[in-house]
């Protein structure tokens, strides 16, 4: 029997003057797909590049469920380079992109850029994505801890993103596999304007709590909107439930 799969989005522009990011969730008899951008560019460039990204992963998902998704970040990084020289905008046009495949005994994540993608399974936390940051890159070498990533004064340096020439050859998007069993797991995807506002032992905690994607969500959004300020970014995340959530879970 199929595990049973619930989908949910929240987006809030936070204390910004428009929202950059863009996300959706789809579903079909045999799978589903998380997708999540965070534009980068201003003046309305990364709210273009953002919708763009994610829309262009839908359709490639509409039209191959069972395609490479490596091909849906090629075909997204063709759109926006098409429409930043369209608009004269190459400086200005980027956005990160994330998608979670879930099918049938497994879970494919591909990202670039520093949007992540978590994975909890019987409701702790499991693994996350590794941001394409400088942050990042110091916790790989051994320099920094994880737990400062959130705080260090280059957070919001991104060392690849969809927009930027990606050089041939060269591998741009990270793609991994989580084969699954009978368990409950529940897949989140968020920007960085959400990832830095609570920390994975909170996720986790709101993920027991909840009885339904949406409630996750809106649980998590409350320790979002208490620990952010007048001007925090636009926060945003898609989630997933994966089969059936049990009572034991809780302790």
């Amino acid at each position: 029997m199929k595990n049973e799969i619930r989908c949910a989005v929240l987006t809030d522009v936070g204390g910004r003057d428009h929202n950059e990011d863009c996300a959706d969730a789809l579903q079909d008899d045999h799978s589903a797909l998380l997708v999540l951008a965070d534009g980068l560019g201003g003046h309305g460039k990364g709210e273009v590049a953002s919708a763009l990204a994610v829309e262009t992963v839908k359709e490639c998902w509409k039209k191959d469920p069972d395609s490479d998704i490596r091909t849906w970040f090629e075909r997204s990084q063709e759109k926006v380079l098409q429409e930043q020289k369209a608009q004269n905008a190459e400086s200005q046009m980027k956005t990160t992109l994330t998608c979670a495949l879930i099918r049938d005994g497994e879970i494919v994540r591909g990202h670039i850029g520093d949007s992540r993608a978590y994975i909890f399974r019987n409701c702790r936390y499991e693994s996350r994505t590794l941001d394409h940051s400088v942050p990042q890159s110091l916790v790989n070498a051994g320099m920094i801890r994880e737990s400062e990533i959130r705080h260090h004064e280059d957070r919001n340096r991104v060392l690849r993103v969809v927009g930027s020439p990606w050089k041939e050859g060269t591998r741009y998007c990270d793609v991994e596999t989580r084969q699954t069993d009978g368990a409950f797991y529940a897949v989140l995807l968020c920007s960085d304007g959400w990832w830095e506002l609570i920390d994975e032992k909170e996720m986790s905690s709101c993920l027991k709590k909840a009885d339904s994607p949406e409630q996750w969500l809106a649980l998590m959004r409350e320790i979002i909107r208490r620990n952010g300020s007048e001007g925090m970014d636009n926060y945003t995340a898609a989630a997933a439930w994966i089969g059936k959530k049990k009572k034991s879970f809780l302790f």
